[in-house]
């Protein structure tokens, strides 16, 4: 057996303190309900974009948008929040 594997295993592993994400693009907010104007975490998880209340969520820029939306979440990609901005719309981090 070598020995690597006789050894005991020890140090740090940070996968317990991690930070996790719901990622949503721009492009599935512009498929959005005509009525949907404010999007936060409770009306994605309502629409079934991600499954988790409560989760932080995170908007990349992949897609377009062409309505003005009211868009909060945890962080932005610099990408989605120019496209959101340039439609009308605001991103909010929150």
């Amino acid at each position: 057996m070598p020995l690597y594997r006789k050894l005991p295993r020890r140090g740090f592993n940070n996968y317990e303190f991690r930070t996790g994400y719901a990622v949503v693009n721009v492009g599935d907010l512009a498929r959005l309900e005509a009525a949907v104007t404010d999007v936060n975490v409770a009306a994605l998880v309502h629409c079934g974009l991600i499954r988790k209340d409560g989760a932080l969520l995170k908007v990349l820029g992949d897609g377009e948008v062409t309505r003005a939306l009211k868009v909060t979440a945890a962080k932005f990609s610099g990408a989605a929040k120019a496209k959101i901005e340039a439609a009308g719309g605001q991103a909010i981090i929150g």
